[in-house]
């Protein structure tokens, strides 16, 4: 006891290794930060009541979080009291400090600082390790008190970031105030700061996709088809990643917890989508490799697609080759082509020839993950002979069963990141590099996370001049196709727009928005995808904002004022969905009348939780939250006058679909 009441064990934090983009400049790193530690065995003697008041807590939550510190990490260890202090509350702290010894100290803390602002979603957020977690990292470190990466790139390369912890005795004069090290640090281990990435992302460029999504829900990935590298990945929309640092972090996890727009969501790699039209290409590569189509092959459409009966629409009658079906994105033309493919002779059944057809998805890469680099990402769906036998019956199914599949639509889904590296794949005529966001590690890859990243994908061997015919169907799009008002100025883009049916719990909602390109058509250095939820032709806007992105990455700015004037309309232009706006007011509704609930009814928190690997504690404290409200108000409730029949009546506030909460879901 002696011994121990004369020394100090301070335990050192490192610093977590600092993320550079691409052209070295820091978007993530380090600030120091306090927190307030406490060892409840040494409370006896402490003014608890002169901490309360600086902490601005009652005698009751001082009890609660002592409580707290002894199960969690029993009585003779120190534990947090109170996590990242405001600047407020540590000047206070320093003034009083002799008042709580030895029962309290303040524990040095690096915390992620955010130069940029931006980039939340991939960067991610740290948070406090818990029980389950250390159950789940036995002998990796860890300890009541750490923080580790709990989403984005802070999760996946949390090995590489954290670094090791380093520890300092120190003595201890009779008043508790720490004087020398002991033994001049003769025990002593020095903290060692976490490895340093360097990334693909282009923070500019990354800022500027920010920007021109405002508004908006839906998301953009550009790669960098030569390598696979992740030049800008946003999804709106979005949160600012400081929110998730700092003294006000819990408070704002909780309002984006509860947010129906899912700003914690990355839908770039956790939404998935029917592609559209952007599909088109991969079918005519597939047609063509098949050899049931050639370049100069023609389909003449009237209006729509008769072959199976029951109309298919088309927008643009005429007589199509190939180069021009893909310009004018006709579907009588790639309904032909898939009816092809899976009717061809030298397949003995409708089964073994979807199969081929499987297989040539699989290897564009689509229907299963690709292995990016930051977590949740879902696989996509391609419908296979098993899709259809479950739903139909086994041989009770052909062509005209999925012939909308053909136009993009029907059963097959895609992440964004998916269509991004469709276009890599077919700039590169052929190949792809799994992307990601980390480049290089300093110090060497000790852990081999990146070199699945070097590794080419080349699973069907398809003759350039196959690519070539596609390509020239792509640049018609954008010189007189449906993509010519996104032109870039001085650049040959090969870009394909999509316009994309969709459903809202089973109501048709306004079409999505997609685009997807590569540039330049010689020698290609960005691939990109475009997509803005419920917002119409491709063209009007998916087109546009990929169109400023590409030449922001080529030319490294945007110079010509006209130009720059139609990239603040278009982060100005409003395309949020109205199911949104009624969600909020659904919401806000609800919160108003105390129901607590219907976040849960409605799914809002295991969306979250299931995307984003959630903190428990988070979750817990964002409905801790909810429910004090809901106590407040319900307190008011009974001190006014004839409350027993005071409810407000919903009918008149809320839409009929939302009279009764219904489980949600995403697409």
């Amino acid at each position: 006891m002696a011994d121990e009441q004369g020394k100090f064990r301070k335990v050192i934090y490192p610093d977590r290794g600092i993320l550079f983009d691409r052209k070295g400049r820091a978007i993530l790193q380090n600030t120091i930060i306090y927190d307030l530690m406490v060892t409840p065995a040494k409370l006896k003697g402490v003014d608890t009541f002169a901490l309360c008041r600086i902490l601005n807590i009652d005698t009751a939550e001082f009890r609660k979080r002592i409580i707290t510190a002894i199960i969690k990490n029993k009585s003779y260890r120190p534990s947090v009291f109170e996590a990242l202090l405001g600047e407020e509350k540590i000047a206070k702290l320093n003034e009083s400090m002799y008042k709580f010894v030895p029962a309290f100290y303040l524990q040095e803390r690096p915390v992620r600082d955010y130069p940029y602002d931006a980039a939340g979603n991939i960067l991610g957020y740290l948070s406090e390790v818990d029980s389950s977690f250390l159950k789940k990292h036995v002998g990796e470190g860890y300890q009541i008190g750490d923080y580790t990466g709990w989403t984005g790139l802070e999760h996946n390369y949390e090995k590489v970031l954290m670094g090791q912890r380093g520890i300092e005795f120190w003595k201890r004069d009779n008043k508790n105030r720490l004087t020398e090290r002991l033994e001049e640090g003769r025990y002593d281990t020095a903290a060692v700061a976490g490895q340093n990435m360097h990334m693909a992302l282009d923070i500019q460029l990354q800022m500027l996709g920010e920007k021109l999504m405002e508004n908006k829900v839906g998301a953009i990935v550009a790669i960098d088809p030569r390598t696979g590298g992740i030049l800008a990945m946003v999804s709106t929309p979005t949160y600012k990643p400081k929110l998730l640092t700092g003294s006000e972090r819990k408070k704002h996890f909780a309002e984006l917890l509860l947010d129906p727009r899912l700003p914690l969501m990355n839908r770039t790699v956790n939404s998935t989508y029917s592609p559209g039209s952007t599909f088109k290409t991969l079918q005519g590569l597939v047609g063509l490799h098949e050899g049931v189509i050639t370049p100069s092959t023609t389909f003449a459409c009237s209006g729509a697609f008769y072959g199976c009966g029951r109309p298919m629409r088309c927008l643009d009658p005429g007589v199509f080759k190939l180069k021009e079906a893909i310009t004018h994105s006709c579907n009588t033309y790639f309904a032909n082509v898939m009816q092809r493919v899976i009717n061809n002779p030298k397949y003995p059944n409708v089964d073994s020839s979807l199969r081929v057809w499987d297989r040539y998805m699989y290897s564009f890469g689509l229907g299963h993950k690709l292995g990016v680099d930051v977590p949740s990402e879902k696989n996509g769906k391609i419908p296979t002979p098993k899709t259809y036998s479950s739903l139909y019956g086994e041989g009770h199914w052909n062509f005209c069963t999925f012939r909308s599949v053909s136009i993009g639509q029907g059963e097959v889904d895609v992440t964004p990141l998916q269509v991004a590296n469709e276009m890599a794949y077919l700039a590169n005529k052929g190949w792809y590099k799994t992307p990601h966001l980390i480049d290089s590690i300093e110090g060497g890859d000790t852990y081999g996370m990146l070199t699945k990243f070097n590794e080419k994908h080349t699973a069907v061997d398809i003759p350039d001049s196959v690519f070539e015919a596609v390509h020239d169907g792509m640049q018609g799009v954008m010189e007189t196709g449906t993509g010519a008002y996104a032109k870039v100025p001085g650049v040959v883009v090969c870009g394909k727009t999509g316009t994309v049916e969709n459903a809202y719990k089973g109501v048709k909602q306004k079409d999505h928005a997609f685009f997807a390109a590569f540039a330049p058509r010689e020698n290609p250095q960005i691939a990109i995808a475009v997509i803005c939820e419920n917002a119409g032709f491709g063209a009007s806007s998916a087109a546009p904002i990929a169109s400023f992105m590409i030449e922001q990455y080529l030319k490294d700015s945007i110079a010509d004022p006209i130009r720059k004037a139609k990239v603040e309309a278009i982060s100005k232009l409003n395309l949020m969905p109205a199911r949104i706006y009624r969600e909020l007011r659904y919401r806000d509704s609800l919160m108003h009348l105390k129901d607590t609930s219907y976040l849960l009814t409605k799914g809002y928190i295991k969306i979250i939780k299931d995307t984003m690997d959630m903190d428990e504690q988070d979750n817990q404290e964002a409905l801790d939250k909810l429910k004090k409200a809901k106590q407040k108000e319900d307190q008011k409730k009974k001190e006014l006058p004839g409350n027993i029949n005071n409810k407000p009546n919903l009918e008149g506030i809320l839409p009929d679909e939302k009279k009764k909460p219904v489980k949600d879901s995403l697409q």
